[in-house]
């Protein structure tokens, strides 16, 4: 993490990458679960957590809320937790599903790869006011 204002977006942008490359992770481990009898799908949550840190900034400009945040940002960490532990449609009590974990798996690259073009692109801009 890098100390100076002027990395504040990029700081929380690399969390988020971070949280979403771990979500990348537990969806792949339910993948290689699907088979295991009484598995229960996992999942990851960082936006409610990053919501939650910025809700508690009384400002209102996204700037701020920003800044506030990189005392904490440290301690802004990602949930594991298991989804639907009471559920299952299968004999075996194992909730994977296969295509919801593909397409959760899918939607989580892209949200990952727009993570990092918006940090690529914040150096981008910084790059151009240093030229």
């Amino acid at each position: 993490m890098i100390s100076t204002n002027a990395f504040n977006y990029i700081n929380v942008l690399d969390k988020a990458a971070d949280a979403s490359w771990k979500r990348e992770n537990v969806i792949i481990n339910n993948l290689s679960n699907v088979n295991t009898p009484g598995y229960k799908r996992k999942d990851l949550s960082f936006e409610g957590v990053l919501r939650e840190a910025m809700g508690h900034c009384q400002s209102e400009s996204l700037t701020e809320k920003v800044d506030s945040l990189q005392a904490e940002l440290k301690d802004l960490n990602p949930l594991v937790y298991t989804d639907l532990e009471n559920y299952s449609y299968r004999l075996d009590t194992n909730n994977v599903d296969v295509d919801v974990e593909e397409a959760e798996f899918a939607s989580e690259q892209i949200r990952y790869q727009g993570l990092i073009a918006a940090i690529n692109n914040e150096f981008k801009c910084m790059q151009t006011v240093l030229n």
